[in-house]
């Protein structure tokens, strides 16, 4: 649920940034999640993989291509490592807002009132009196879960790590949960907190639900293009901070890639709303001299995908 909260941002990110068409026919062959990495003195090839962290879990599967992926790579790498439990305790407190400020400090009385109701009503497992001094991004993703379309939900991280435990590989994290938890401080508490009144408003009239719906159907059909447009329709507004929380981590991510994909192959397993785009990680991926090619990730009759 820590990673949850935090990395859900990244492929529900907003940016107003207008989108390039790819020059690349072979990109529009196919509609994948998952690419090849090679290319640029590599002996061995590597993998990009487009995750969303929250699914249903009857649409959770692995094709036999990122199975054998897995099988075949040297380590596999998540945005966090999930199973540094002591780690993911250790940004508990980056999570929260800073100089002991909640909610209350931020939001008129009403709409307080209303953000309490929303989440005694959502998400009545966890006290408020928690929620309320979390940084308020990170408060939406708590009652995520519930509007997923299906009773059981689940991460694609976690069928990855489970497959990767299967193979006896590795799972390490290219940044740290407190520095997912710390980057959110960059943007003012005020508003985040508006933002969250928003998320509930919308809510109530279904128009984020319809939102999520549409980015769960372009995930599932592997339609990196729609997840694209999706991102870029809406005008919310912390999508005036994409700059540090998409792209600026994109562009570091590369420069540890560039470091790590030379000792060995690796599967590398990101929100997909972090590969497309001019400055996704598949084109600057292109851009620092590696060859970038989509890999079948069939849907089969037992729904792998």
């Amino acid at each position: 649920m820590l990673a949850l909260s935090v990395s859900i941002i990244s492929c529900a990110q907003k940016a107003k940034e207008k989108s390039k068409t790819s020059t690349n026919k072979e990109d529009a062959t196919i509609n994948t999640l998952l690419w090849k990495i090679s290319g640029n003195g590599l002996e061995k090839p590597s993998y990009l993989f487009g995750t969303i962290h929250l699914l249903c879990a009857d649409d959770a599967f692995l094709s036999e291509n990122m199975k054998k992926a897995i099988s075949e790579a040297d380590d596999v790498y998540l945005e966090v490592d999930m199973n540094n439990i002591m780690e993911m305790f250790g940004a508990i407190e980056k999570m929260k807002m800073r100089g002991d400020t909640t909610l209350k400090d931020l939001l008129s009385e009403a709409d307080y009132k209303k953000v309490k109701a929303y989440f005694e009503e959502k998400s009545p497992m966890l006290p408020f009196s928690i929620l309320e001094n979390f940084k308020p991004i990170l408060s939406v993703s708590v009652v995520e879960t519930g509007t997923v379309p299906c009773e059981n939900a689940t991460m694609m991280e976690q069928l990855i790590m489970d497959e990767a435990k299967l193979k006896d590989k590795n799972v390490k994290g290219l940044e740290t949960l407190s520095y997912q938890a710390g980057i959110l401080d960059s943007i003012p508490y005020k508003l985040q907190a508006e933002e969250l009144v928003q998320y509930i408003n919308n809510s109530e009239k279904n128009e984020d639900n319809n939102e999520m719906n549409e980015m769960w159907d372009a995930y599932n059909n592997q339609d990196l293009k729609k997840l694209e447009e999706i991102m870029l329709k809406s005008e919310m507004g912390v999508s005036n901070y994409s700059e540090i929380l998409l792209y600026r981590r994109n562009e570091n991510w590369i420069k540890k890639l560039k470091t790590l994909m030379p000792k060995g192959s690796l599967v590398v397993a990101v929100g997909a709303g972090h590969l497309p785009g001019p400055r996704g990680v598949i084109d600057l991926l292109r851009k620092a001299g590696y060859t970038v090619t989509p890999v079948e990730n069939k849907i089969t009759q037992g729904k792998e995908i």
